[in-house]
This record gives structure tokens, sequence and C-alpha cells, in this order.
């Protein structure tokens, strides 16, 4: 495996703490701010405790890393040898995480590449296993670069929340709040589009949202072989049960995931969200 060049994310990625190690991924993490309690997520708030908050309508907000904390990443990874970094993070429209880490690319010690990927959750953990998967094949800090960028160019992400209430609470619905206005009894399908949240679909139940999220990826997937990744919180059952169906009507699968996000998505969608990520191969 090449060392010359090493790939950071953020903890926004929810890659498998297996698929980190494998390929030598580091994530900084983003701070969940419960109450007057900032706490880092991944290491010191489990989903469990966030819905909960949720639940009881506790105050959650989520937080960047500060700068700082960035560059002591680097530093840290510039000293085990490496030629070069490549830092890849969540949508720029979403986060303020990407320009923290462009402050503090400017004083490491090795040359930094911060790519704004206009992802999350395993949306942006494919581009970070693809910018590695460069890296281990030799490939230089730019290459690492270009394979990020052409998985993102490939990837799509959908999502259904059993209501806007958090996204609105937290400011990220954009041109949701504008489409689905007071009519918050609807149940919303939302996607990722250039980097932005932004309304797909409204539909009447749950069950037919769910249906019909499960009919877009399939759609989407084609018979083209595809990673997908399934990601929910708080709601377990209705990811397996729709991992299941995907498995059964996505001929060109490969790989298949199925993970609760962390609590910083969680933060701005609430219990019963599911979201899938279709990334073409």
């Amino acid at each position: 495996m090449s060392r010359h060049v090493a790939i950071v994310t953020d903890s926004t990625a929810y890659l498998p703490a297996r698929t980190m190690e494998r390929h030598g991924i580091t994530a900084v993490p983003l701070t969940v701010v419960l109450g007057d309690r900032a706490l880092e997520e991944g290491t010191e708030i489990s989903t469990r405790s966030l819905a909960q908050a949720l639940q009881k309508r506790r105050p959650v907000t989520t937080s960047r890393p500060a700068p700082e904390v960035f560059a002591e990443t680097y530093r840290r990874i510039a000293a085990s040898g490496v030629d070069g970094i490549v830092s890849l993070h969540l949508s720029a429209e979403l986060s303020g995480t990407h320009d923290a880490a462009v402050v503090a690319a400017r004083e490491a010690p090795v040359p930094v590449r911060v790519v704004d990927t206009g992802m999350i959750a395993m949306a942006l953990g494919f581009c970070a296993v693809a910018a590695a998967e460069a890296a281990e094949a030799g490939g230089t800090v730019d290459e690492a670069v270009t394979a990020a960028e052409k998985r993102a160019a490939g990837t799509s992400a959908y999502f259904y929340v059993d209501t806007l209430d958090y996204l609105r609470r937290g400011g990220r619905i954009g041109a949701a709040q504008a489409l689905f206005g007071s009519a918050l009894a609807v149940k919303p399908l939302l996607r990722l589009a250039d980097g932005r949240i932004e309304p797909l679909e409204k539909v009447r139940t749950a069950s037919r949202a769910i249906a019909r999220l499960e009919e877009i990826v399939a759609e989407r997937a084609g018979g083209a072989p595809v990673d997908i990744a399934v990601h929910h919180l708080a709601a377990p059952d209705r990811a397996s049960a729709l991992a299941e169906r995907l498995r059964e009507r996505v001929p060109g699968l490969a790989d298949l995931h199925v993970s609760e996000v962390g609590a910083v998505i969680g933060a701005h969608t609430g219990p019963g969200l599911l979201g899938v990520v279709v990334a073409s191969r």
C-alpha cells in the first residue's frame, strides 16, 4: 500500500471502522451541541442519545471542527512521512467544515488538497474510499482527487424523513422550505443536488413514500454496476427491509452497506430517516 498520499475525511462520511482501518483513512469529528455540552460525533454522543434528545425536543445544534483540529491532524499525518494529503469533506453548502480545512491546509507541513465533494454520509464515504484506492495503487495527490471527483459525479443520494421540522429548524432545507411551506403533514422525499438538500416528491403516507424511494433508487441504479448504502436514524427494521428489497431489485448491485447515521446528520433529519446512496462503479 502506498504511504505517499494520505486521505482525510470527516465524521459525516460514516465509513465502517474496518474500512477506514483497511485504507488508512482518517476522519476528523464534527461536534454536536446538546444543551450546554459540546460532544464529538462518533466518540462522545451515541445516536440513541441523540434520538432521545430530539424526541424530547431538547435543543440540539451542530458545529464544524475548528481549523486547529484539522491543523493538528495534518501535522500528525505529515510526521508519518507522507508527501501529500487529500482532505475530502461534506458539502460546503451544508457545513463550514470544508472552509475550516482550507484554513488549516495553508499552514500544513506537506501539500494538502481540500475537496468539497458536495456529498454527505456514505456518498462522501464512497469518495474517500475511491481516493484511498487510487493512492494505494501509487497514485499522486492529483490522481486521488480525480478518483474522488469521478466517484462523486456518479453518486446520487435520496432521503425520506418523517417530518421536515428538523431540517427546517436547522436551516438545511433551502428550496424544500418554499416547496412544502406549511404542508408538513406530507411525507417528503428529498435528494442531494449541487451540494444542497432539495425536494424531490411529496407522498401522503410513510409506506407509500418508502415504496417510492425504493422505486427511485432502482430506476437510478438501472442494470449498471453500483454500490448502495442504506442509512437510517432509529429505524433499523425499515432500513434492513429496504436493503433486502433493493438487493432483489438491483441486478448490478456490488456492495451493499446498511448503517445508522451519526449524530450530526441525525440532528438535522430526526428519527425515522431513511437515506439511500447509489454510487456508480
